[in-house]
């Protein structure tokens, strides 16, 4: 038998329809990489980008029939739902405020789902869209791509195993550089910057979702309350670039969340630390490959992909030797791979491995969204307190 889950549930690989990420972006060859590191999905189908031209140029770059590169995603949808080897899958990477019309579409046409984060920009699309996802049966992957780092998926697994004893504090900040500078044009006339396409809030829906969903994932906790600032802080910004907050979790717990795209020189800061009775986690997304454990009357402990103390999720997460670094294409590879084995399980009847159901999901992309929702609105109210619906 294969040793590949998704051949031998299905006989094939995934056939994959991509939706935006044409020529120029940065994630589109991220998403792309990461459906065929693993041997997993098959390219067969794209619309690009809105531009007609570009989806031709891209579609050809990437070796797809002219007839399978198409000038817009609902003729992908409908051509793809009629073609005799249509795709199964389409990944969504588009700017944010299409993620919900396209993802609704797909599902009600019976595709399975991969998409970019945020999942949407409001509240209201969000709960919509997670809705459609459990009524269709169908497979949504959010890709919250740093919860594939091993490391990352070895503190959840640590957490999960009681090594920190009961969760008491947590603190995660996202920081970043990129619109530091003042009276940037190029960035100004960028989607991103536009809110109706971008959403409420450029940092929190750009990085703040991420090390909430970060969060999330190690701890297995969620938001009960916040009291959040959000604003800007470079000169002439008329979008968010800065999210500070206050947290408390549901089993009690207190938390810190600090986001910036304002940090002049930083790269991509992203850094959780999680504290229990018995001890406390450190991970930074620079430094993937180690994991800093600080059991509170032992000595401090270094985890590294493969190392000593390696436990199952993570173990599955590595495709390196011990002492060498995962990357930031290879997270993601992770999400496409556990999404493969559970859609390969699902159109074949069986039932997939456990480890492979730790991607993100639409609830994961409804929380997200009701989480930046609740900072926006406790900012408004001066930081008061605003209790999230978990």
């Amino acid at each position: 038998m294969s040793s590949n889950p998704v051949i031998a549930m299905l006989g094939r690989k995934l056939r994959l329809a991509l939706v935006g990420g044409g020529p120029g972006s940065f994630i589109g060859p991220m998403h792309q990489l990461a459906a065929l590191l693993d041997n997993r999905y098959e390219l067969v189908a794209a619309a690009l980008s809105s531009d007609p031209d570009k989806c031709r140029v891209g579609g050809q770059d990437l070796g797809l029939a002219p007839e399978r590169s198409y000038a817009s995603w609902q003729a992908l949808l409908d051509g793809e739902k009629a073609h005799a080897a249509g795709a199964d899958v389409v990944a969504i990477m588009t700017p944010n405020d299409s993620h919900f019309v396209i993802a609704s579409a797909a599902l009600a046409r019976g595709f399975d789902v991969i998409c970019d984060k945020p999942m949407t920009n409001t509240l209201n699309e969000a709960e919509q869209l997670h809705a459609a996802v459990a009524s269709s049966g169908l497979i949504f992957c959010l890709t919250h791509n740093y919860t594939g780092y091993p490391l990352v998926r070895q503190a959840r697994a640590m957490v999960e195993a009681g090594e920190l004893g009961t969760i008491r504090l947590v603190q995660v900040e996202y920081v970043q550089g990129g619109n530091a500078r003042e009276n940037d044009l190029r960035r100004a006339q960028s989607w991103r910057h536009d809110s109706a396409r971008g959403g409420p809030s450029l940092v929190m829906g750009d990085i703040g979702t991420h090390a909430h969903n970060l969060l999330r994932f190690i701890t297995g906790l969620e938001v009960a309350e916040v009291a959040a600032e959000v604003g800007s802080i470079v000169p002439g910004h008329l979008v968010h670039d800065f999210a500070g907050a206050m947290l408390r979790l549901s089993n009690g717990a207190r938390g810190s969340f600090w986001v910036t795209q304002a940090a002049a020189g930083v790269e991509n800061g992203l850094r959780i630390r999680v504290s229990g009775s018995l001890g406390s986690l450190e991970w930074e997304q620079e430094i993937p490959q180690i994991l800093r454990f600080k059991p509170m009357d032992d000595p401090a402990q270094t985890r590294t992909p493969n190392g000593p103390g390696t436990l199952p999720l993570a173990a599955r997460s590595s495709r390196i030797k011990k002492g060498h670094p995962e990357g930031f294409p290879e997270a993601f590879a992770n999400l496409y791979s556990d999404a493969a084995e559970a859609i390969a399980a699902r159109r074949s009847g069986n039932t997939p491995d456990p480890l492979a159901l730790h991607f993100p999901n639409a609830r994961d992309g409804l929380l997200g969204v009701r989480f930046v929702t609740a900072v926006v609105q406790s900012s408004q109210a001066n930081g008061s307190w605003v209790r999230l619906e978990n």
